[in-house]
């Protein structure tokens, strides 16, 4: 049976226009252009910084040589390829900007993954988009939101005939060739599905994905996307996901390490992106891939780490020496009391501990903090804008905390807290609690960033360098990236910066200057730059 798969991510991120008026991105506003004269540079454009590697002048912004690709899809396209049912596919990003069309030929069912669909009114727009074009052809859903919702999902939608919830690489070609062969679904494990006017709910069961095959992927793949573990340990308010996959299993340090040598063989594998929430847990395993990943031909990776688990020098030397690139971390936080509020389990103490011992090391990493957490007050957020302003070193962001979902274990202290929410459905929607309302939340976020960008030399706003090739600089340390970086964002931030069109002119002059010293250049108009992967 031929089917259509549409999987893909949201609709948009959350970002606000932070990086508006600056030189990134576009042409520069009046003011712009009017400090970039009096600097002498009125045609500066940052795509013109460049350095000098071998003899060839490459562009410093060079771009990002490969996204990963959607791990949900990668995933599901493995399972249709092993089960032998054909399939076409079409990205739902395609379906939220009108871009997407229907494949030619006839399909036997739609396959729609939820798990970057958040509320009600998104499930409707691609139902309705299946509806209009393929009426009458049935739909199976599965991912995050119809796993927690499944049988709103059925009650409000007719033309989902089935819903996959969990692990699908058993149940969904299950489903399929049931459906092909007009046979019982009743043995299908996971299914939700219709039997006439009645719903049947078939029993759970989970798949050992320690022993199970790992996704595989059709030629050339520079980054993985990878999935170690099902499920969390760990209960964070803020988090629905546990909820929807509460089984925590893991696979092994050795399949680990099999897997990323085989997708460097056969697929050229040049990274690896760990996509779980926590992957440094468990610290056996840990322990384990840090003494059998090097020299196991297993590429360079990135991966999300809880703040607890770093905890010594020799691990984060044992990181460095296992090809770890990059590591991102929730620390969410610098005040217990918020910590505790999210039931986060870890501390101020052990969040210093990790950020100090990642900078002694000379690892990268990626500091997530956030403002806004029920309970939170200005003064208790305070304590995370001064530790960032004062000590934090390294890549940070800073996200105004939002309500995605009525089933966010943080409805536990609803009353307590007095949290309420215009649209508990809607991240954008505007919230209150007993702390502050989301109207503070966004002041705190844009006065954090301004003050710890503008006052801190060792912290990078991680925003802007999203379409450009990591690690700018790919023959120095991570020292002198961040530096590099650091007067990157101070220059295309100028104009924002300073009001005074005298005072952003000096400080493109200067940024320039300590560019310069760095071993990075303007180029002249009109030279033409290397933008080869290094």
């Amino acid at each position: 049976m031929r089917v259509l798969l549409l999987s893909g991510l949201g609709p948009a991120n959350l970002n606000f226009a932070y990086l508006q008026g600056s030189l990134f991105g576009g042409q520069p506003d009046a003011h712009g252009r009017e400090a970039l004269r009096r600097s002498g540079h009125p045609d500066l454009d940052l795509r013109r910084l460049s350095f000098t590697r071998s003899g060839r002048s490459f562009a410093l912004l060079r771009p990002r040589p490969a996204a990963a690709p959607h791990l949900t899809t990668v995933t599901l396209r493995s399972i249709l390829r092993s089960c032998g049912h054909d399939f076409a596919a079409v990205d739902l990003e395609d379906v939220w900007t009108g871009r997407a069309v229907v494949p030619p030929g006839d399909f036997g069912a739609v396959l729609l993954s939820t798990t970057y669909i958040w509320n009600a009114p998104l499930l409707a727009t691609a139902v309705d988009w299946i509806r209009s074009r393929l009426p009458g052809v049935r739909v199976i859903t599965g991912g995050q939101f119809t796993n927690l919702k499944f049988m709103r999902a059925l009650n409000d939608h007719t033309e989902i005939f089935a819903v996959v919830r969990g692990d699908g690489e058993t149940a969904l070609p299950k489903t399929l060739d049931a459906l092909a062969a007009g046979g019982d679904l009743s043995t299908v494990p996971n299914l939700v599905w219709r039997d006439g006017p009645h719903l049947r709910i078939n029993p759970v069961e989970y798949v050992d994905i320690d022993g199970h095959p790992s996704p595989g992927f059709t030629g050339e793949a520079p980054v993985i996307p990878y999935e170690s573990m099902r499920g969390c340990p760990f209960d964070c308010k803020f988090c629905s996901f546990p909820a929807a996959s509460p089984k925590w299993r893991y696979k092994s340090a050795e399949k680990i390490r099999d897997d990323w040598a085989g997708y460097a063989e056969v697929n050229g594998a040049k990274s690896i992106d760990a996509m779980d929430s926590t992957f440094t847990i468990p610290p056996t395993r840990l322990r384990r891939l840090l003494e059998i990943l090097p020299g196991s031909g297993a590429p360079p990776w990135d991966a999300f780490s809880r703040a607890n688990t770093i905890n010594s020098p020799q691990l984060v030397e044992g990181l460095r020496e296992a090809r770890c690139a990059q590591l991102h971390i929730g620390f969410e936080s610098m005040n217990d009391g918020t910590l505790k509020r999210m039931s986060k389990r870890v501390s101020v103490k052990q969040n210093r501990r990790a950020i100090e011992l990642l900078g002694d090391g000379g690892m990268s990493y990626h500091g997530l903090f956030m403002v806004g957490y029920p309970g939170e007050t200005p003064e208790m957020f305070q304590d995370t804008m001064d530790y960032l302003t004062g000590d934090y070193r390294g890549y940070f962001s800073v996200a105004r905390f939002s309500i995605t979902d009525e089933t966010m274990p943080l409805w536990q202290d609803k009353e307590e807290l007095r949290i309420v929410a215009q649209d508990a459905t809607d991240p954008a929607s505007p919230w209150s609690h007993i702390g502050m309302d989301s109207d503070e939340a966004a002041r705190l976020q844009k006065e954090t960033l301004d003050r710890v960008r503008r006052g801190n030399d060792h912290a990078v706003l991680d925003l802007w360098q999203y379409d450009y090739a990591p690690r700018l600089l790919p023959d120095h340390d991570h020292a002198t990236n961040l530096a590099v970086e650091k007067c990157v964002e101070r220059l295309g931030m100028a104009p924002v910066d300073h009001p005074d069109p005298d005072a952003a002119a000096e400080a493109v002059r200067v940024q320039l200057r300590r560019l310069g010293a760095l071993g990075v250049g303007l180029s002249p108009v009109g030279q033409e730059l290397c933008h080869d992967a290094i």
